[in-house]
């Protein structure tokens, strides 16, 4: 039935989509007779804690919110926010003839659907409502085909959700009581943060070589062009028919993979040596190969494949990329962004051709559309690719999108084009080049190159590489016309040392790409799941680049020591293959959880029983776990409070311990470093006496930052009416731990000052305070210049400063503190500044605060662009909106009306009654509409398919 005016006169129709800005724009679709409503994402889940679980559920129910004792029974509870919209949903239904279930059609989308049902039970004809893409007509389609609810998805989405909440309600307190408080542990997250713990324990171990080589210029001695260049560069790549080793001959351990005899490792005197041999060599081209080179051009995006290269074009994490989209999606720009296929609907590839043809020349477009063939295991939903939705695909100009929105689609569509024309053709070249050394040896170097005749897809798109040192697809390499035996002149030969690197950390694309690769996870959750292990603390940033903190490092031991087969790598991803056989009804879920929890007929399975794991925990050393072997008898802990290293035992003699920085990548904390921390003076110094009060004065490095204090003598008393609290001062910024003196710390405590009184008596007094030093009369404060002010204002200049009229509104501009460059979106500069609540990143138009793991001194441009990214995906703050004061009833005129009849006074009550009666309906709707708009603002979370790993 076509949503038209006509279908209108045959009755109400309620849609429910899941976000707001969705149900905006698909109302604008449908005709007067349907409502679309928003179930603001899921309704309803498992309790978040046993406060939520209704009162008749006890003992493991009540924690586990799962009654693993009847078939895994889930209890769900509506969410404490989504109340008021369910309500309005009830009320909505109510007055329909039919509901339109049109949450995404994937397994979150479809349980979403079925929760719907299960909490407004309709009794007016139900139909599931499925589109990939917010375009007119396809939302008509979607009216006039529906389909029933699959209920095997729904099965398949809540086995996963029952599992995902079994094993981090039961792993996690594990980690409470032997690493640190309020951890948390999840099937996917703790094997991405194994991940990374392993590759910067790589690094750790990583032993770095040292090699050299040549590289010589060559000249053909006659003029040349763009086309035939007069010189070039070779790399020397035999000696003596030896080859000289390179950085991939060498392993971790530094030392050579393969024997000495089969590579001539040069030494810097050894490389030297035979330059200066070279010196008046003649050379001569020994042999040119040439090979077609040929290109075909990327699948469309997929979700894992749109996170990477927006992480290497744009900069965007994978969760401020998943936000983008999403906006791109419910606005209708593009399709559904939650997809692990590349295939293009017949629809979308005449789009595409015809574009190639308009924008590019048939010289472009291939004989025949390109297919692509998944190559996701087990890929999920029947979806296109990522691509611009509609039958002709708008141009980014014709979007009128800005900034992140516009970038991001751009992107979209210029692979979606480039998916679709021909192959990029040339040559590929390469050159030898020999000589003989005065000392007899023979030479050969070898240069490669690279020339495009025909462009075909790269016109459009060239993809990204994560090594940002890595060569691009459509950069050419043109070597000269040169043939065999043609002689050459050595412009230079050039002595070159090279030290190998370890293993680069995993960024953001690249974690992605290596979750995928090893079928861990669901590629639809890899952005929250990256979201979880930053949030949690377990990874930060430095740059791009993911790193674990020692936190991780304690959390992966345990894991990996004592619930190995829970972040087995090979275990994780069966257990998806497990999942995805209840998907397609090949196995059941109840069994299968039965085997997984409690182990029943898991003889010989991968499946082992996780109660059993986690009940007895009396093995599980504590300090064993989170201790780690540093050298020369340094050992890094990781304790309650953050990470400290340690020499010797507590309360013995030559006992040492300095706090690390949380900032600190483990690879850098080595024997050398740790030992510069145990170096630095740490603890309490002790300054002096005071001569007034007889109190000892000590200096203290605090959590927020230096101080000095008192001591105060013992059987003073700390709490109650009588307390005494010692006098406490922040060191000045010019000052430090290592000078600070006694009489520094007895001026600093002496604050606040007195300077003096003003005319009318009222005492100015010089302080410290948060935002810095100032002056305070009564209630009015004036800012000082600088700390030492406090000490030195005289009355006359404070009475000066006073006179001064208040400034309002902000002061100064401050300058900034770094400059990163220009934002690839804005195309501003970026730079960081000091604010009221600490560093931030700017472009003049987006402002960004610097997360707990940046810092000025580290931020990179790339991190620094990465902020603004999800700042604007983020969107600007909602304000709340101001509640009107209520109106005062007028005063009654009982008094007045004494004399009034019975029948008045009916009258007046009914009047009353129903008045009430009105207050109390516009009161409720005034809840639901706020309550509507808070939880507008949780969609992307809240409705975000397999946040549950």
């Amino acid at each position: 039935m076509s949503p038209t005016s006509e279908t209108a006169q045959g009755g109400r129709r309620l849609v429910i989509v899941e976000s707001p800005a969705k149900a905006k724009t698909i109302k604008g679709y449908l005709g007067p007779g349907y409502v679309v409503e928003a179930s603001v994402g899921h309704i309803r889940d498992l309790p978040n804690g046993a406060a939520e679980v209704p009162e008749k559920y006890t003992g493991e129910v009540r924690r586990l919110g799962v009654d693993v004792e009847h078939d895994f029974q889930p209890v769900y509870v509506v969410n404490a926010d989504k109340k008021a919209q369910v309500r309005k949903l009830k009320e909505q239904l109510a007055e329909s003839d039919e509901l339109y279930l049109a949450t995404d059609e994937d397994r979150e989308g479809e349980a979403i659907a079925w929760h719907l049902l299960e909490v407004l039970k309709p009794k007016v004809p139900v139909h599931r409502m499925v589109f990939h893409e917010i375009t007119k007509d396809a939302i008509r389609d979607a009216v006039a085909n529906p389909r029933e609810l699959n209920q095997r998805m729904v099965d398949a989405q809540e086995t996963r959700r029952i599992l995902d909440r079994l094993y981090g309600y039961e792993v996690s307190p594990v980690l409470w009581k032997k690493v640190m408080p309020r951890l948390s542990a999840g099937r996917v997250q703790s094997v991405a943060t194994r991940l990374v713990v392993e590759r910067e324990r790589e690094r750790r171990a990583f032993t770095s070589a040292e090699y050299w080589d040549l590289t010589g210029t060559f000249s053909t001695g006659r003029a040349g062009d763009s086309s035939d260049p007069s010189s070039f560069t070779a790399r020397l790549n035999t000696v003596a028919g030896q080859r000289v080793a390179q950085g991939r001959d060498f392993g971790s351990d530094g030392r050579l993979k393969s024997a000495q005899s089969q590579v001539l490792h040069l030494d810097e005197a050894n490389a030297r040596a035979l330059a200066a041999a070279l010196e008046h060599t003649v050379f001569a081209v020994r042999a040119v190969e040439s090979k077609p080179y040929r290109r075909s051009p990327y699948a469309p995006f997929r979700t894992t494949t749109l996170q990477q290269e927006a992480s290497r074009k744009l900069g965007f994490g994978a969760k401020a990329t998943m936000q983008v989209a999403q906006k791109l999606y419910e606005n209708g720009f593009i399709t559904y962004m939650r997809t692990d296929s590349t295939t293009l609907s017949e629809t979308a590839v005449t789009a595409a051709r015809a574009q190639v043809t308009q924008l590019y020349g048939a010289s472009y477009l291939p004989d025949k559309p390109r297919v692509y063939a998944g190559k996701v295991k087990n890929a999920q939903e029947a979806h296109e690719a990522i691509r611009p939705s509609g039958d002709r695909f708008r141009t980014p100009a014709e979007t009128g999108l800005t900034g992140d929105q516009f970038r991001l689609y751009e992107l979209i569509w210029k692979r979606t084009v480039a998916s679709q024309m021909k192959d990029a053709t040339g040559n590929s070249v390469t050159v030898r080049i020999g000589g003989t050394a005065s000392d007899g040896r023979d030479a050969e170097f070898t240069a490669s190159g690279k020339t495009i005749t025909f462009h075909g897809f790269m016109k459009a798109y060239v993809e990204g590489a994560d090594d940002p040192n890595a060569e691009l697809d459509d950069r050419e390499r043109r070597l000269p016309q040169v043939s065999e035996g043609d002689r050459l002149a050595a412009e230079e030969i050039s002595v070159d040392g090279h030290a190998t690197k370890p293993p680069a950390r995993y960024t953001e694309a690249s974690l992605v790409k290596e979750l995928e690769e090893r079928e861990i996870g669901r590629p639809s959750t890899y952005a929250s799941i990256i979201g979880t292990i930053l949030d949690r603390g377990y990874v930060f940033k430095k740059g791009t680049a993911l790193v674990p903190s020692f936190l991780s490092f304690a959390v992966v031991n345990l894991l990996e020591k004592h619930f190995g087969q829970l972040v087995d790598y090979d275990f994780t991803a069966k257990m998806e293959d497990d999942l995805d056989c209840i998907a397609r009804g090949e196995a059941q879920a109840v069994p299968w959880l039965k085997r997984f929890y409690f182990g029943e007929g898991a003889a010989g399975d991968h499946l082992g029983g996780l109660k059993a794991l986690v009940t007895d925990l009396g093995a599980i050393d504590a300090r064993e776990i989170s201790s780690f072997p540093v050298g020369n008898g340094i050992v890094l802990r990781v304790g309650r409070y953050g990470p400290y290293i340690e020499r010797g035992e507590k309360d013995t003699e030559g006992h040492q311990r300095a706090d690390v920085p949380d900032d600190l990548a483990p690879d850098e904390l080595t024997v050398e470093h740790a030992e510069e921390l145990l170096a630095k003076p740490s603890g309490d110094f002790m300054l002096g006496t005071d001569p007034d009060s007889g109190h000892e004065i000590v200096a203290k490095d605090g959590r927020y930052g230096p101080y000095v204090t008192e001591v105060l003598p013992e059987g003073t008393p700390k709490t109650g009416k009588n307390a005494v609290k010692p006098r406490t001062a922040s060191l000045f910024k010019s000052m430090s731990l290592d000078t600070v003196t006694l009489a520094d710390a007895l001026r600093l405590m002496s604050l606040p000052r007195v300077v003096g009184t003003d005319a009318e008596g009222v005492e100015i007094t010089a302080q410290n305070g948060r935002y810095g030093p100032y002056l305070k009369k009564g209630t009015d404060s004036r800012s000082l210049e600088n700390e030492e002010q406090l000490f030195s204002i005289t009355l006359d200049e404070a009475l000066a400063i006073y006179a001064q009229p208040k400034q309002r509104g902000r002061a100064a501009a401050k300058p900034p503190l770094k400059e990163l460059g220009t934002d690839p979106v804005s195309e501003r500069p970026v730079v960081v500044k000091d604010g009221r609540f600490g560093p931030y990143v700017t472009d003049g138009e987006t402002n960004a605060t610097l997360r707990t793991d940046d810092s000025v001194e580290t931020i990179t441009p790339e991190r620094g662009y990465e902020l603004l990214a999800e700042k604007r995906a983020k969107g600007p703050a909602k304000k709340t909106a101001k509640k009107a004061p209520a109106k005062k009833a007028p005063a009654k005129k009982a008094t007045a009306t004494k004399k009034a009849t019975a029948a008045k006074k009916t009258t007046a009550t009914a009047a009353k009654t129903a008045a009430k009666k009105t207050t109390t309906a516009k009161t409720a709707a005034k809840k639901t509409a706020t309550a509507t708009a808070r939880t507008a603002a949780k969609k992307t979370t809240a409705a975000a398919p397999g946040a549950e790993d």
